[in-house]
C-alpha cells in the first residue's frame, strides 16, 4: 500500500506543487512497473519507462486539479491511465515512422504558413484557419499560446511542427538528448494543451468577415 495522507492529496488537487512532488514520488515504483511490461522489445531503442514516467508527471502537474475522487487508489489509477496513453501514442508513432517520411522542408525561422498549417492539424476550427483571421494574427494568438505550455512541450512544438524538423532532429535538440519516443509523446500532449488554450479563442479563427 503506498503510504500517502488523504490531505497530501486534498493540497495537491488544490495547486500544492510541492504536495504534487511528494505524491508523484510515492507513485513512482508502482507506476514504473506498471510501464516497464508494456513497452515490447521492438520499441526500447527508441522508449524507456522513464521517458513514458517524465511526460505522465508534466501532465499530472498540468491535470491534477481534474482528479475528482480524493484517494489514493484513485490518483494512482489516474495516473496510470495517462501513463497508458501516452505509451499508446508513442508506440503508434513510432510504427508511423518505419514508413517513408512525407517530404518536409526545413526552415530555420517559423513562417506564418508553419502557423496555419499547425492550427488546421490541432483542428480548432471546423473551417479554413484564415477564414476570419490573418496569418499574423493566426501566428500572433498562437505564439501566446505557445508561450504559456510546458518548455519541453514549446520546445518540440516549434521545431517539429513550426520549423519541420525531423524526430531525430528535435530528439538531438535536447540537453540530454531525448529519445524518439519521448519527442513523441511530447508532442501528442503540447497538442492537446494548445489546442484546450486555442478553446477561447476558435470564433475568432472562425468568424468570416
Amino acid at each position: 500500500m503506498i503510504g500517502i495522507a488523504e490531505d497530501t492529496i486534498t493540497a495537491a488537487v488544490s495547486g500544492d506543487t510541492d504536495a504534487v512532488g511528494r505524491l508523484l514520488v510515492a507513485v513512482d515504483p508502482e507506476l514504473r512497473r506498471h510501464i516497464v511490461g508494456k513497452i515490447g522489445k521492438v520499441y526500447r531503442a527508441a522508449l524507456s519507462d522513464d521517458d513514458v514516467i517524465q511526460v505522465t508527471f508534466v501532465e499530472a502537474y498540468l491535470r491534477i486539479g481534474q482528479l475528482v475522487t480524493l484517494s489514493v487508489e484513485a490518483f494512482t489509477a489516474w495516473l496510470k491511465r495517462i501513463a497508458d496513453r501516452n505509451l499508446i501514442d508513442a508506440i503508434r508513432e513510432l510504427d508511423c515512422d518505419k514508413r517513408p517520411p512525407r517530404r518536409r522542408q526545413v526552415v530555420s525561422v517559423e513562417s506564418n504558413d508553419s502557423y496555419t498549417t499547425l492550427l488546421a492539424t490541432l483542428g480548432s476550427t471546423g473551417t479554413s484557419p484564415t477564414q476570419g483571421a490573418s496569418r499574423e494574427e493566426i501566428r500572433a494568438i498562437m505564439d501566446r499560446a505557445i508561450s504559456q505550455l510546458p518548455t519541453d512541450y514549446a520546445k518540440v512544438m516549434r521545431l517539429y511542427d513550426l520549423q519541420e524538423r525531423s524526430i531525430d532532429e528535435v530528439a538531438a535538440a535536447f540537453d540530454p538528448p531525448r529519445n524518439r519516443g519521448a519527442i513523441h509523446m511530447l508532442r501528442a500532449r503540447a497538442h492537446d494543451r494548445l489546442h484546450e488554450l486555442l478553446g477561447d479563442t476558435a470564433q475568432f479563427f472562425s468568424d468570416g468577415a
